[in-house]
């Protein structure tokens, strides 16, 4: 339509793409002013009755000595309009039918916007859930439930939001052997697990983290990644990205947990993908028996396959820990005036460990049914408020001072500063075998902006993205 009228502009207007081709519908804000500019807007005649107004003090008043102009149309110079052209008493049929004119093109544009917006509204029902990989669960098949209709954080597809350049191929050295005429499938035991979240918002993340992993390993032939999700069409993205990766895609329902989660200080940590990883024990394989999880906004600068090393002893899990923390900071006053809670640490020396770098013993896991016991406490954070952060506390709740120790080299975190400012900081001393930016700040947005932290320049190498439309 454009093509043919110039309309007015919209001032107060946000466009929406509705996931039909290139279609824009403009959602206005104040469409009665706008509708009003867009009919004044319509073309006219040199014939045409001009605008009437009412003025004070008079029933059919127009204020003396105006002109209006029309906006161009095909190209044709605008038309001044006289008013002492017209005679107002005489002309009232040809008046009707000018309007007439007028109003069906009104409605015309209103029957579009409708037809539009009910084809957004429609569209997810329209479309189908692309089936994953094969996946299956050793408990609770909810967790795996498939939606009816498509998830997508935006209308448009991903491949149009998103672009990354395909990464190179990564062989194994000589040392590790031959791959050739080997069945490696999930339950290969010479395999090293990786459990990884994807989602749009850390989509460039996960995919930087990835890249890193592979970059760096002896035997990147050996690493089979697992992808928690809850949205479609990643793993297409994923295939592109990297041609040769063994993965699959495990579909994580958020019902599962929308219920359990309590707002927090950052409304990234309230996504119900950051709970995904109490569930890996029931989302994985049964012959899945241990993985390293991590989090989307890191890259590892050493061999993944040290980490898998870790010797968890009688642990269930193994991590960095920072005994010199400030630990009693990440519960509430009410939790440690209560016994009934703080009660839940007596005979254990709890100290505080990020969560974004996990080695999980899945086998204990599922024998002692720790899934359960962070769902209990999160079921009691809705009704006593005992924490502030998240998908964090729980986890300490269960496991904190029955951690076996990790080198704190794998989990250099807290590069993206606090979880308000997201202000830059410096790594902690030692060396350094996994940088982590958790916090607010995120290298890819603070690249983007052309407002890096040093650090970032750090991140930047593996980053595979190309460009958004």
């Amino acid at each position: 339509m454009s093509d043919v009228y110039n309309y007015p502009k919209c001032t107060k207007c946000t466009s929406s793409s509705a996931g039909f081709g290139d279609t824009i519908v403009i959602l206005v804000e104040d469409k009665d002013s706008w509708l009003l500019s867009f009919f004044e807007a319509l073309p006219r005649y040199p014939s045409a009755s001009p605008k009437r107004e009412r003025g004070k003090g008079t029933k059919r008043g127009r204020s003396e000595g105006s002109e209006s102009v029309t906006p161009a149309a095909h190209g044709s110079p605008a038309v001044p309009l006289h008013p002492h052209r017209f005679d107002f008493k005489s002309k009232k049929k040809k008046r009707r039918g000018i309007y007439s004119i007028k109003m069906l093109w009104i409605m015309r544009f209103s029957g579009f916007f409708s037809a539009a917006m009910v084809m957004i509204v429609l569209s997810p029902s329209l479309q189908s859930f692309p089936p994953a990989e094969a996946i299956r669960s050793s408990h609770h098949d909810s967790y795996l439930r498939l939606p009816s209709y498509q998830l997508s954080a935006s209308t448009k597809s991903l491949e149009d939001r998103f672009t990354f350049r395909k990464a190179s191929e990564f062989r194994n050295a000589d040392e590790c052997g031959s791959t050739d005429n080997k069945i490696r499938g999930v339950c290969d035991p010479s395999l090293v697990h990786v459990a990884i979240t994807l989602d749009v918002e850390y989509l460039r993340g996960s995919i930087a983290a990835v890249h890193s992993i592979l970059q760096h390993s002896l035997c990147p032939e050996n690493i089979f990644f697992h992808f928690l999700v809850s949205e479609s069409n990643l793993e297409t993205l994923v295939r592109s990205t990297f041609p040769q990766l063994k993965f699959k895609v495990y579909y994580f329902d958020p019902e599962i947990v929308r219920n359990l989660i309590s707002s927090s200080v950052r409304q990234a940590l309230e996504q119900p993908l950051n709970y995904a990883r109490n569930y890996l024990a029931d989302l994985l394989e049964p012959c899945v028996r241990r993985v390293i999880y991590l989090d989307s906004d890191l890259v590892v600068v050493d061999d993944v396959s040290k980490l898998w090393s870790t010797n968890l002893g009688s642990q269930t899990i193994g991590a960095p820990e920072y005994c010199h923390a400030n630990f009693t900071k990440y519960f509430t006053g009410a939790f440690w005036s209560d016994q009934r809670f703080s009660g839940t640490f007596r005979g254990r020396k709890p100290c505080y460990f990020n969560t974004g770098v996990m080695v999980i013993d899945l086998v204990k896991w599922r024998r002692v049914g720790y899934t359960k016991r962070i769902e209990r406490w999160m079921d009691i954070q809705k009704s006593d408020r005992i924490y502030e952060l998240g998908s964090l506390p729980p986890f300490l709740l269960v496991f904190a001072g029955r951690v076996a120790p990790i080198e704190h080299r794998w989990n250099q975190h807290g590069l993206g500063g606090d979880n308000v400012r997201g202000s830059c900081r410096d790594l902690h001393p030692g060396p350094v075998s996994l940088l982590h930016w958790s916090g607010s700040g995120k290298p890819w947005l603070r690249l983007d902006s052309k407002r890096p932290c040093p650090l970032d320049a750090l991140w930047a190498p593996y980053d595979l993205y190309g460009h958004s439309h």
